[in-house]
């Protein structure tokens, strides 16, 4: 393999104040990071793209055998046009189940590998999914298998849920993730971390998804200019309108980010389109940009506008049931000898819809690193215990 044998997690031990359960704990976690690493290597080199239904079910199955030699039961949701969806539970002790929440789909492309190959190099880890979140996926496993080291029995009913679909709108899993939510005390989210110090994600905007189409009247722009009605010249109005509503200290954005018209240069166009994507950082301002795009008129009356779509995500607020299971975390970051600091984000996840719902949520406990959906995707090695270790201790005491 390579030589990553915990030595940063070694170095911190020796520095740090951290109790020898701490320690022990966290050298657990160091002495395993070799089989961690390779439990993502596998992940990674198992390509998923959303869009692919039997690549993504070939994880499905890969994973639902790992979880399941750890003692759980797995469950497959089948899905029709997205991969199957894998739930596994854990029996514990006591209490109501833990909901471990992740995706096993990514952004990228069959073949991706052969441009983006998984290798090790400059104290990361680089690959198409990698952060996102393949190791997420990793720490899972490694922690419930730590605890059933430990205890022989989870201390408390753990349910895994890993979709097929987050990364393009969750349609065919969001009622399942809503479903298992409403019966779990609290929810923790292995999405990647926030920024280069690992923080947790105790807040992420609403997503919304909107398209403005127009329909006006067609003419030759040469013969007859008069009697065209321009649609692009009329979303070109309706855009304007639309950048006016954006208020950043309120975290409201919204951007027509693709736009689309007409069919010559030389005809006045019939029709336009302009899809666009909202964010929002609370619930009511959802509803406030829902009734300000429904509300809008042609400035020219013999064009018609037609919206469609919404808001898919809801915001993820940072309630005080968040904060308390932050703040929890954090605790036991202190005791393993690091600070786990919390962010808020605008990008959605699956964590909207639970913590939507008022299921405690807590997010970005996955890999530290950067470049998700990007060419330069990578996670650093040295985190990799403390992220383990951090996800085995709230299983215990959450």
């Amino acid at each position: 393999m390579v030589a990553t044998k915990g030595d940063g997690v070694k170095k911190a031990i020796q520095k740090s104040a951290m109790t020898p359960a701490a320690a022990d704990r966290l050298q657990y976690f160091a002495e395993r990071q070799d089989a961690i690493i390779k439990t993502i290597q596998h992940l990674v080199e198992v390509e998923s793209p959303s869009d692919d239904k039997r690549a993504v079910d070939e994880i499905c199955t890969l994973l639902a055998g790992r979880f399941e030699g750890l003692g759980g039961h797995a469950k497959i949701h089948k899905a029709q046009q997205f991969g199957n969806h894998l739930q596994v539970d854990f029996p514990g002790k006591k209490g109501k189940p833990v909901l471990l929440l992740g995706h096993y789909d990514t952004v990228y492309p069959l073949g991706t590998l052969t441009k983006m190959p998984w290798r090790v190099a400059d104290g990361r880890l680089w690959g198409p999914g990698v952060l996102d979140m393949k190791s997420g996926i990793a720490f899972m496993l490694s922690a419930i298998e730590a605890l059933k080291t430990w205890h022989g029995e989870l201390p408390r009913p753990v349910t895994v849920l890993l979709v097929s679909d987050e990364e393009v709108g969750s349609d065919s899993s969001r009622a399942i993730t809503e479903s298992l939510a409403r019966r779990s005390s609290a929810v923790f989210v292995l999405e990647p971390s926030y920024g280069p110090q690992g923080a947790a994600k105790t807040a992420r905007k609403g997503v919304g998804e909107y398209k403005l189409t127009v329909t006006g009247v067609a003419s030759h722009s040469g013969l007859d200019f008069e009697k065209g009605q321009s649609a692009i010249v009329e979303l070109a109005r309706q855009i304007t309108k639309i950048t006016g509503f954006v208020d950043l200290k309120r975290g409201l954005t919204l951007n027509p980010g693709l736009v689309q018209g007409g069919t010559r240069v030389n005809v006045v166009a019939a029709e336009a389109s302009a899809a666009i994507d909202v964010r929002v950082a609370r619930m009511k301002d959802a509803q406030m940009i829902e009734n300000k795009l429904r509300g809008l008129k042609p400035f020219n009356r013999k064009c018609k506008l037609k919206l469609e779509g919404g808001v898919n995500r809801p915001p993820m607020e940072r309630t005080p049931a968040i904060v308390a299971l932050y703040k929890q975390a954090a605790e036991i970051a202190r005791d393993y000898g690091w600070k786990l600091d919390e962010a808020s984000v605008g990008g959605g996840s699956d964590g909207n819809f639970t913590a939507g719902l008022g299921i405690p949520t807590l997010d970005g406990l996955g890999g530290v690193g950067e470049g998700a959906h990007a060419v330069h995707e990578s996670i650093l090695i040295d985190p990799i215990p403390r992220r383990a270790a951090l996800i085995a201790a709230l299983l215990e005491t959450a």
